[in-house]
């Protein structure tokens, strides 16, 4: 049993068996093929490279079988046979380089194949998610997109390069082993598989137990990570600073963070003790074909090479069998990570560009004409998956502007004066159409902000955030975020313009200093 097919099986049993539970969306399947489309060729490859690899790992004991029985038990007379050895141990000599080339071209096909999953589905989510409108994002929370593209992403891209080969490699191991086995011995083999629940049903209560304590670890993980994200940004740096205790240790991150060292602990003599069984398993089925196959010999019913060649396939036989016992888990928890990647592309953004974008030109008065707004309701822009909710709010917020008319002229200066929560900032949002109203309409140089573009309302409408970010980037990557083509001396007039020019002369790398 190597320990690379042990950890297979015990990250099989790790897997967490409500998912079985779930319903898929209709079409979930017919989605991924479609996906998978690009890549069928090179699918096809993988799938032929896994069946020679496990006819070659099928084969090798049989040989071994005809060296020991054709070759040294003797020829005719009982003497051994040196040519057959030779001609027979370069067969198998020939048969390990060409299959240590076949896990080598499939590996590359399974690194291509799921690298490029990878690349697609990432790129495809990112820029989707980049297409959300503000409202999306204000309720969503940040650690879930996040998720979703790389976890689920991951899980998605396992369905091709970890479960679908894991089943269809192990599928024909084991019908080929288990025909060779009884081929050689149909006796010996009804016995090695009498065997197999000895380890099977344990294997499963201790999985059930792996399962509850793995889900726990996540949990726990995600809270002292969202503690840390809270403590370690700048504004919760500072509010901990101001009024906390720094110095004073955080009991809940603490036993948090405890829990999840016990649970490892747990796990790893879980794992240990996982890891033990089968080896045991494999081991008592090795002492009893060495013991009912040693009796058969002596009696004249088989061959020394016969129980050689079957010993040699219970090392094929019990791992790939209890990962096929729980196959229905890991194609379970690779459809549903599929499953949550679609969910986020099918999300429609409630504020798109639209099919005939009229430009904006001419002097660039603002006028509102009897607008009324509220703000969307859960339902209408988010998922409940990304708010970590069992159901979407669908209550339907109240207006927080009613029937505002006021137009502001070319070359004038207008200023909004109210108290927190008058609408200043909201009227401001729907200038540049964070949000769409609900009545009324909003106008720049005499279109509907509706009617026009994302990229015209960017060109012509300039905004200045109360909370300036910056990206983690040079102070040129920056600038180049709003406007890409602009030259370096376009770049020095804005900086000019914020007042900031002398400071970043000042620094040692000027506009390519990394801020953020």
């Amino acid at each position: 049993m190597s320990a690379g097919m042990g950890w297979q099986v015990m990250h099989s049993y790790r897997t967490d068996r409500s998912v079985t539970k779930q319903k898929l969306a209709p079409g979930t399947l017919r989605r991924i093929v479609a996906f998978a489309g690009p890549y069928r060729r090179m699918i096809g490859w993988f799938l032929l490279l896994i069946v020679l690899d496990a006819v070659a790992t099928a084969v090798s004991p049989l040989i071994l079988r005809e060296i020991i029985n054709g070759g040294i038990g003797g020829g005719p007379h009982g003497h051994h046979n040196v040519g057959l050895i030779e001609w027979l141990a370069g067969v198998v000599a020939l048969i390990a380089v060409a299959d240590a080339g076949v896990n080598l071209a499939s590996r590359w096909y399974s690194a291509r194949i799921g690298e490029g999953l990878i690349y697609d589905m990432r790129v495809r989510v990112y820029e989707h998610l980049q297409r959300q409108p503000i409202a999306f994002f204000t309720r969503t929370q940040t650690g879930a997109l996040i998720s979703r593209i790389n976890s689920d992403v991951l899980g998605a891209q396992s369905a091709f390069t970890g479960t679908l080969s894991s089943v269809f490699s192990n599928v024909i191991s084991v019908a080929l082993v288990l025909g060779a086995m009884f081929f050689l011995s149909w006796q010996i083999t009804l016995v090695s598989l009498a065997l197999l629940p000895l380890f099977v049903l344990p294997a499963r209560l201790l999985g059930r137990r792996l399962q509850a304590i793995t889900r726990e670890s996540y949990q726990l993980n995600a809270v002292t990570s969202t503690t840390m994200t809270e403590r370690f940004n700048v504004a919760g740096a500072l509010l901990v600073k101001l009024f906390g205790r720094p110095e004073e240790p955080d009991g809940p991150f603490r036993s948090a963070a405890g829990r999840v060292r016990d649970i490892g602990v747990t796990q790893a003599m879980y794992g240990r003790v996982f890891a033990t069984s089968l080896t045991l398993t494999a081991a008592i089925a090795t002492a009893i074909v060495y013991g009912i196959g040693g009796r058969l010999t002596a009696e004249g019913a088989l061959s020394i090479g016969t129980i050689v060649a079957l010993t040699a396939y219970l090392a094929r036989l019990y791992g790939p069998l209890t990962a096929l016992s729980n196959v229905n888990v890991d194609v379970m928890t690779a459809l549903v990570s599929f499953e949550r990647v679609f969910e986020v592309l099918d999300l429609t953004p409630s504020i798109s560009d639209p099919a005939v974008p009229q430009p904006l030109s001419g002097p660039a008065s603002v006028a509102f004409d009897h607008v009324t707004f509220r703000y969307p309701s859960a339902a209408e822009v988010s998922l409940a998956s990304l708010e970590s909710v069992a159901v979407l709010d669908e209550s339907v917020p109240q207006d927080v502007l009613h029937d505002v008319s006021f137009e502001v002229g070319p070359g004038q200066l207008a200023a909004l004066v109210g108290p927190s929560g008058a609408g200043k900032t909201t009227i401001s949002q729907l200038v540049t159409r964070l949000y769409d109203v609900q009545a009324g309409s909003v106008r720049i140089a005499g279109v509907d902000v509706r009617d026009t573009s994302a990229g015209s309302l960017r060109d012509t409408v300039g905004v200045v955030t109360q909370d300036a970010h910056l990206f983690h980037d040079t102070v040129r990557n920056n600038l180049a975020f709003a406007k890409p083509d602009a030259t370096e001396d376009e770049m020095w007039s804005a900086l000019a313009a914020a007042q900031v020019d002398r400071l970043v002369r000042s620094l040692d790398h000027g506009l390519d200093t990394l801020v953020g």
